[in-house]
């Protein structure tokens, strides 16, 4: 069974970091690419990053790009989300995804 489990979320200042991990199992890790995307409050899916599955080629969505790193770590069968230099407007409730597949989430709140 796949199962993806965020962790890292809270609550931060603006201009604070936190930063996510999805610890993945039930299938081959190391050969999926993956993303996150986020559910503000409200509001539909937004698609955040995504990586291919050895690391190499990454991408950003343009509200994001400069402030968050997306990594994975093959080894430990765990994808990372940092995030920089938070806004109000990140606040959400971030998914790791595989395909149509994706996590319960992991609460991120910026607000001071």
């Amino acid at each position: 069974e796949v199962q993806l489990v965020e962790s890292g979320g809270g609550l931060v200042q603006p201009g604070g970091s936190l930063r996510l991990s999805c610890a993945a199992s039930g299938f081959t890790f190391m050969s999926y690419a993956m993303s996150w995307v986020r559910q503000p409050p409200g509001k539909g899916l937004e698609w955040v990053s995504g990586i291919n599955s050895g690391g190499g080629s990454t991408s950003y969505a343009d509200s994001v790009k400069g402030r968050f790193t997306i990594s994975r770590d093959n080894a430990k069968n765990t994808l990372y989300l940092q995030m920089n230099s938070l806004k109000p407007e990140d606040t959400a409730v971030y998914y790791c995804v595989r395909g149509k597949i994706r996590g319960q989430g992991t609460q991120v709140t910026v607000s001071s």
